[in-house]
This record gives C-alpha cells, structure tokens and sequence, in this order.
C-alpha cells in the first residue's frame, strides 16, 4: 500500500512548497513571506519524515527535528521584532 501512497504524498508535498515558493517571492508584506518560509520549513519537515519512512533510513529524523527547531526559533524572533515595532 505505502509504494503507492508514498509517491502521491511526495508530490503533493513538493506542489505544496511550490505554492509556498510562490507566496514567498510575490508576497506584499513582510508578514505573508515569513508566514510562507515557515509554511515551506513545515512543508519540507514533512518531506523529509515521508523520506525516512518510506526508505527506512531514520538518520533522516534529525535533520528533521533541526530544521522543525530552526523553523520555530525564527518564528519566535520574528513575532517579537513585530512585538517590539509595535512598541515605538
């Protein structure tokens, strides 16, 4: 069953961050670009974890969890660089 799943995930995870690509280089405003580098670290989380279990290879896994870590520290500066605008 997962040798025809895992195609089909594949392709619609790299459709996704296509889209999210797309958002990134055309969005307005400094907020829908990093809304859409996130999305793509999500995206590109979930790429990899469909990698690791379809080939079985979990050194996959932590490269997995840096970039989730990576994605959630940068979200986390950038809400308070607009916290801290906000201020002045």
């Amino acid at each position: 069953m997962s040798e025809f799943v895992t195609p089909i995930v594949l392709v619609m995870l790299a459709v996704a961050i296509l889209i999210a690509l797309v958002r990134l280089l055309a969005g307005p405003s400094l907020p829908d670009r990093v809304v859409a580098m996130d999305l793509i670290g999500v995206l590109t989380v979930g790429l990899i974890v469909v990698i690791a279990a379809a080939t079985e290879y979990r050194a996959l896994l932590d490269a997995a969890i840096v970039i989730a870590l990576v994605g959630f520290v940068a979200t986390v500066a950038y809400a308070r660089f607009v916290e801290r605008e906000g201020e002045s």
